[in-house]
């Protein structure tokens, strides 16, 4: 499906995916993405330009929001505040069903335990912390029993810690109820601790999707190799003379096979090789492959250590567990294993490394990638 916007804005292009009944799929993507138009269009609360939406075996393109059978929670919950909490849960299904009054009540009652709310029932909005109006908003999604939850980064507006432990009563919810979860958020520790699968988008345009593993591991291209991971993967402009990887930071001999893996899908011999910061280790000077490295700041932080550092004037991350005492100015050897290695086309910014399509995470194999 696509979604395009007066005056030629495209929004979402040529977006294409199969969810599976009772999975948890998280969309990410830096600010105008097309996330949150993606959810909207889902939901039927935007129209799509093109293509098709079906749940379950009903295609719905033309069906209102209200009959769709989804429920969707907002980032800033949409709680009617001269309403209390049991009033708020249990209004959507007085419009929506034929429910009793006893049968509704039984939902809201049930659902408020299961987000453990039930002693807030007849309180307002006002008088709730952030974490608890949030449990309401989801609690008012779940008493509707949907074919499919639509959530809409609402985690956003709660504290880091509060956050985390949002994160975990979310997954456990969905565990239980087993309900299809289409979740967007630009925070990708988001989509890489709840999700059975990632969508990741750019531009309107499909990068990626895969376990976290998958997306993380075996990045597809250089926008998802970047996206993903925090630090953020380091990147070198390098070339392939022989079977050496040059470039101004280092120089670095590969296998015989991947020799030939980049020859036959690279466009040229100019590359982009990318290391995340948690594959570089420490070497000795003379080692081979070794890079050799100015310490420009040393940040520890707990048992994690990030090591700013500079070789030929190309920056670039490390990260390493322990207890390491070095000063800014320091000249330190690094290297880094040829199985951790990316090495990204410069002129598609494909990785060469990864088979086209969807990597099955339990068999290693290419599998062809879900539409």
């Amino acid at each position: 499906m696509r979604k395009v916007y007066e005056g030629d804005i495209v929004a979402v292009e040529d977006f294409s995916l199969d969810i599976e009944d009772g999975e948890f799929i998280t969309v990410v993507g830096p600010s105008g993405s097309g996330k949150s138009t993606l959810l909207r269009m889902l939901a039927g609360l935007e129209e799509i330009s093109g293509g098709k939406i079906s749940i379950g075996d009903r295609m719905v393109n033309d069906v209102p929001a209200q009959d769709r059978n989804v429920a969707m929670v907002f980032q800033n919950y949409a709680l009617y505040p001269h309403m209390t909490v049991r009033k708020n849960m249990s209004y959507g299904l007085k419009l929506t069903s034929d429910l009793s009054s006893e049968e509704i009540t039984d939902r809201v009652e049930e659902a408020a335990e299961m987000m453990g709310i039930e002693d807030q029932l007849d309180k307002k909005p006002a008088g709730l912390s952030g974490g608890q109006q949030q449990r309401v908003a989801t609690g008012r999604a779940i008493v509707r029993e949907p074919e499919v939850f639509l959530m809409d980064e609402p985690l956003s507006n709660l504290d880091a810690k509060l956050r985390a432990h949002m994160r975990t009563e979310l997954q456990r919810i969905q565990d239980d109820l087993e309900t299809t979860t289409v979740y967007v958020t630009h925070d990708q520790e988001e989509a890489l601790t709840m999700s059975d699968r990632v969508v990741i988008l750019d531009g309107g345009n499909l990068q990626q999707v895969g376990t976290p593993k998958e997306v993380f591991n075996r990045p597809a291209n250089l926008f998802v190799a970047d996206f993903i991971g925090s630090p953020s993967m380091n990147f070198f402009d390098v070339e392939l003379q022989g079977s050496t990887l040059t470039g101004e930071a280092l120089s670095y001999e590969v296998s015989p096979e991947t020799r030939e893996r980049i020859n036959e899908r690279a466009s040229s011999d100019t590359l982009v090789l990318g290391v995340r910061p948690e594959h570089i280790h420490f070497t000795e000077r003379d080692s081979a492959d070794a890079i050799s490295a100015q310490l420009d700041v040393h940040e520890p932080v707990g048992d994690d250590n990030y090591f700013y550092l500079r070789s030929n004037g190309v920056e670039f991350t490390m990260r390493v567990m322990g207890d390491y005492h070095y000063d800014e100015g320091d000249e330190i050897s690094v290297t880094f294993d040829e199985a951790k290695m990316h090495i990204f086309d410069r002129a598609s910014g494909n990785n060469v490394m990864v088979d086209t399509g969807r990597v099955d995470e339990q068999t290693r194999e290419p599998t062809a990638q879900r539409t």
